[in-house]
């Protein structure tokens, strides 16, 4: 089956003073695909996932998401042609329920605005909407509890729900296990696994474990550049990868 390509990022730099973050970096995702970026920490990633959102511009280089240069978009305008992410560090509204979270991010998909909430409240469509997305990323017995009082792995998981309730067709997820114990873990692993063929992912990740269990394609990144995308089994078999990053944790894996 071909995969038609949906993010193209192509030669892109990101100086930071005499610190290049990102070297003429490429990469290709494929619609459909879970593509997961791995590398060692200060290799870019983080850095690569802020340009391809929106949240900081590229010195050099172009991004084609879906057949559209998105490059000098803002953040606000790529979230409407289907990019959404999720942060390494938890982003919700802790003092409201998890469905008036999802309730949120709804409704902002919608283009009412974040300021009109008691119509929001009263529109039961969208809130129908919401409770869908809650029971989708598991947190259906969690619908009226504050976000805040979530467990760390279940507000990784709302805010999986918050990126959802966009209705995405790239979801970017930087390190949506960190933190996270091994329970917690394969809940993620779980959720992210149920989402395969709904929406595409490029999926930054240091748990190789999870990374060689849910990835179709990898890429590597190293001091800026990509230095190899392949398979599961293509990365963990290619010696620069393993030279640079893997090492032993090459056997990871089936």
């Amino acid at each position: 089956m071909t995969h038609s390509v949906l993010l193209q990022v192509d030669a892109l730099v990101k100086r930071f003073g005499a610190l290049a973050a990102t070297d003429q970096t490429n990469l290709t995702v494929r619609a459909g695909d879970i593509h997961a970026l791995i590398g060692p920490n200060g290799a870019g990633k983080t850095t690569l996932i802020h340009l391809i959102s929106g949240a900081l511009q590229p010195d050099r280089g172009r991004i084609h998401f879906d057949g559209i240069d998105i490059t000098p978009m803002p953040m606000y305008q790529r979230v409407g042609h289907g990019l959404a992410r999720s942060y390494q560090i938890t982003s919700i509204f802790k003092k409201l329920s998890v469905l008036d979270n999802i309730a949120l991010a709804v409704q902002a998909h919608a283009g009412a605005g974040l300021g009109w909430w008691r119509p929001a409240r009263a529109d039961r469509e969208r809130y129908a909407l919401a409770a869908e997305v809650v029971e989708r990323i598991g947190l259906a017995h969690q619908l009226q509890q504050l976000a805040g009082r979530l467990s760390h792995g279940e507000q990784r998981q709302l805010e999986v729900g918050l990126a959802l309730a966009t209705r995405p067709k790239l979801l970017l997820l930087d390190e949506p296990m960190a933190g996270m114990g091994p329970d917690e873990s394969e809940r993620m692993v779980a959720l992210l696994h149920s989402l395969r063929g709904e929406t595409t992912m490029l999926l930054v990740e240091h748990d190789m474990d999870a990374v060689f269990r849910l990835a179709d394609r990898i890429s590597t990144l190293v001091y800026g550049q990509v230095i190899a995308s392949g398979t599961p089994n293509e990365i963990r078999a290619h010696p620069q990868v393993q030279a640079a990053y893997l090492g032993d944790e090459a056997g990871v894996g089936p």
